[in-house]
């Protein structure tokens, strides 16, 4: 419909209403291509609402492969664009009516058997329906974002074309205009996000978990004598400092005398920076007896503090009681979004913990001093490394690593995957013939290479369905050597690489990965007791026990 609009001369002229610029046909082609490809399968299973973020994120990059395809052939051809004619539409409509139908239908078949295989539970139909509609509003969300790139990009060109030459201008347009886009992303919109999410999660912070209290004696911070005030711990540290097994129940499971285990943590609030809550927490170590155990563990936390009460407690129980860990807070955020943008404060935070727990225990007589384990899963493996420069560091400074769902940009991990032994599969390499470092997929299963000795006890465990261990942005252009090996137990054995889809497809796995059961995603709460296992001197344990002790901490 037109518009009218006043001239200077007192006339009324007519104005035609701009239309919302149309969807081309090539871009459409290309929408439909990757769109459909969106179903096939990854690690994890997904929900509607998330199936629907993935189908819209790789359509509008479809889409936009298809327009920069169809400029490139009107280049060569030295044409400009073309109308379609309507039959091409309706060849279109024709071909993707059953195209996404049948992507839909077999990408839920997928689902139902990544379901069977991580034992997850059915999914939710509501959520399914839903699914086109999310895909929908992704789509026209981004290609106006895109659009409106485009726009800038056009009006600075322009502008630039009057005082430059008309080449000059577009390539300075096109530069501005990304530049700019950059800066809003990275500049505004994230670091909006993350200020609001700090904030958000610093209250969360400040809560205390139902049923969780002071503890009662100075084994534990927060308790009677320690150096950290209960109420600067934050809510993970509180839990930490709180539950645990009880030496009855370790003395029960394992069938031998325990003591009361010693914890120690310091939370954000308890000092200024990493290396005073390091400091803190090893002297309110010192305080509680920790260094007079038998064996002392030091763990990186993840995002708010957490700590895997199946990590920690699985280590108690192996070593009756004779333990003591100790912990530190470096972020407000949640493990995945600390993953993502707080990957810097891990690794201070590691480094100083480490540094200062190693700084006491090397000075005590080799005789008298405790066995030194060092511990740390997903971004708590990434702040553990930060401590050591190496395989031998590793072996030299400690008695025993574990660590569960390291990320795939964790510099130690990488270099022991990356340069592996000839033969061996990125899925569960082989470093050096495994005299030092080893992996494993099940820990309670034999660990690669059976029939060679292993000194130095650093274990990486890796379940095959863990989106945390393989996601990484070169996904987007390469193909892991992962995705083209044997799959795991857990993996369907249909996954195949394709550009930007996979990594797409992964990305969308992060947020949910713990959100299975146990041994599968990122949910290492059943791998821990047979991880220390391999990894402790002889515990006293038998098979009955293990089993028991399985089943206590699952």
């Amino acid at each position: 419909m037109d518009r009218q609009r006043g001239r200077e001369d007192g006339e009324v002229e007519t104005v035609p209403r701009r239309r919302p610029r149309p969807l081309t046909l090539p871009g459409c082609w290309g929408a439909l291509l990757l769109g459909c490809l969106s179903f096939t399968p990854s690690l994890l299973p997904r929900g509607g609402v998330v199936q629907g973020l993935v189908w819209g994120i790789t359509a509008v990059i479809g889409y936009g492969f298809g327009v920069l395809v169809a400029a490139i052939w009107r280049g060569l051809a030295d044409r400009g664009p073309r109308a379609p004619h309507p039959r091409s539409w309706r060849v279109f409509a024709v071909i993707a009516a059953p195209a996404v139908a049948a992507s839909v239908v077999l990408g839920q078949v997928w689902q139902s058997d990544i379901r069977r295989l991580v034992g997850a539970g059915p999914v939710d139909v509501g959520l399914l329906v839903a699914m086109p509609f999310v895909a929908a509003l992704v789509f026209t969300v981004l290609l106006m974002i895109g659009r409106g790139v485009r726009w800038v990009y056009r009006r600075l060109a322009g502008l630039l074309g009057r005082r430059i030459g008309a080449r000059a201008a577009t390539t300075l347009g096109w530069l501005l205009a990304a530049g700019m886009t950059y800066l809003i992303v990275s500049g505004l919109l994230l670091d909006g996000l993350v200020n609001a999410a700090n904030s958000a999660f610093s209250v969360h912070n400040t809560t205390t978990a139902e049923g969780v209290v002071a503890p009662s004696d100075g084994l534990r911070p927060g308790g009677p004598g320690s150096l950290v005030p209960w109420d600067t711990l934050g809510r993970e540290g509180r839990n930490f400092a709180a539950l645990g097994p009880a030496p009855e129940d370790i003395a029960r499971v394992g069938r031998l005398p325990a003591v009361a285990p010693i914890r120690a943590y310091a939370g954000l609030d308890s000092a200024p920076d990493a290396e005073a809550r390091a400091a803190l927490a090893v002297r309110d170590l010192a305080r509680a007896g920790g260094f007079e155990r038998r064996n002392l563990l030091v763990v990186v936390t993840t995002g708010s503090g957490w700590v895997d009460p199946a990590l920690v407690d699985s280590f108690e129980y192996l070593t009756h009681g004779d333990s003591a860990t100790v912990a530190l807070q470096y972020s407000y955020l949640p493990s995945w979004m600390s993953y993502l943008v707080d990957q810097s404060k891990a690794r201070e935070a590691g480094r100083a913990l480490v540094d200062a727990v190693y700084g006491v225990w090397t000075a005590m007589p080799p005789e008298t001093r405790p066995l030194l384990f060092v511990a740390g899963e997903s971004l708590g493996s990434f702040g553990a490394e930060a401590g050591f420069s190496g395989e031998f560091d590793l072996a030299n400074r400690s008695d025993g690593v574990l660590f569960a769902g390291p990320p795939n940009f964790n510099p130690l991990f990488r270099e022991f995957t990356d340069h592996r032994d000839p033969g061996s599969p990125e899925v569960q390499p082989v470093y050096q013939q495994g005299r030092i470092v080893r992996f494993a997929r099940d820990p309670e299963e034999a660990i690669p290479p059976v029939d060679r000795p292993w000194s130095g006890q650093v274990l990486y465990m890796m379940n095959p369905s863990d989106p945390i261990v393989w996601w990484s942005p070169r996904l987007a252009l390469h193909e892991p050597d992962w995705i083209a090996e044997p799959p795991g137990a857990d993996v369907l054995g249909g996954i195949v690489w394709i550009p930007f889809v996979t990594f797409w497809q992964v990305t969308a796995d992060l947020p949910f990965a713990v959100d299975v059961p146990g041994g599968h995603g990122h949910n290492y709460v059943s791998r821990y007791v047979d991880g220390w296992t391999a990894v402790l001197p002889p515990t006293g344990y038998g098979s009955e026990q293990l089993a028991a002790l399985r089943a206590t901490i699952g």
